[in-house]
């Protein structure tokens, strides 16, 4: 199983496309295998595969607006994503309080992974928070109303803090979830890997039943900065697959 870390984790080094690239060598030097991006600073398809190549990391999905997924940003999107090589890309949010707002927005999602999967074998996925696990008027969860129409990538610290069971829930919707990121936390707040008391080693156990080629490490507000968090979550991660 190959570990990539949500390049977001590392935002406070980054400020334009020559700091990106000089966080994906860290990256890399770390001790990662991949990255999932959250922006690009500018940086063309080509210079990110060409950087990412160099160094020796795979881009396993990222980070995109909704707007990206619609009919006049979708080819471009999906041409972009797969000079990158990835197999997938997602939303990391969308709108979701409401039943009419989840088809909405399963809709997008939707038929850009028709299209994305026809013309470049590519597939689209929604990354969740808490909300997303909060029942709506009709009793239906926002996850499972999106994940009617598109993928999931499953944020197991935002699902645990909702009050999921991460295991049951990881192994019931296996069929339909093509990342995890693998986060830490107490009390809504994300910390490192092996920190807070999310139940981590329940998510590997998952990770590996599902036979997921990818997991993918993620902290919103690393401690005291990314690149020494990521390095904390990536040895304890090591030591419990």
């Amino acid at each position: 199983m190959k570990i990539a870390v949500q390049v977001y984790s590392v935002r406070d080094a980054i400020k334009n496309k020559k700091t990106l690239f000089a966080a994906l060598e860290k990256i890399k030097e770390i001790g990662y295998d991949g990255v999932e991006f959250a922006g690009y600073y500018g940086a063309s398809a080509e210079e990110l595969k060409a950087k990412l190549d160099e160094v020796g990391l795979v881009c396993v999905g990222g980070h995109i607006g909704l707007d990206d997924f619609k009919d006049k940003k979708l080819e471009e999107t999906m041409a972009f994503q797969n000079t990158l090589g990835v197999k997938a890309i997602g939303v990391g949010g969308a709108p979701h309080s409401t039943m009419e707002q989840c088809v909405k927005t399963g809709k997008v999602l939707g038929r850009a992974k028709e299209y994305g999967l026809e013309k470049y074998g590519i597939t689209t996925y929604y990354h969740n928070h808490s909300e997303e696990f909060k029942p709506l008027r009709n009793k239906r969860l926002p996850i499972e109303v999106i994940g009617s129409y598109t993928n999931l990538e499953i944020d197991t610290y935002w699902s645990h803090h909702a009050g999921v069971d991460n295991y049951k829930f990881l192994l019931d919707h296996m069929n339909n979830i093509v990342h995890l990121h693998v986060k830490d936390g107490i009390g809504g707040k994300p910390m490192a890997l092996g920190e807070g008391d999310c139940d981590i080693k329940a998510v590997v156990k998952a990770a590996k039943a599902m036979e997921l080629e990818w997991l993918i490490v993620e902290n919103d507000d690393p401690v005291p900065n990314g690149f020494e968090d990521i390095a904390r979550s990536l040895k304890y991660l090591k030591s419990i697959i």
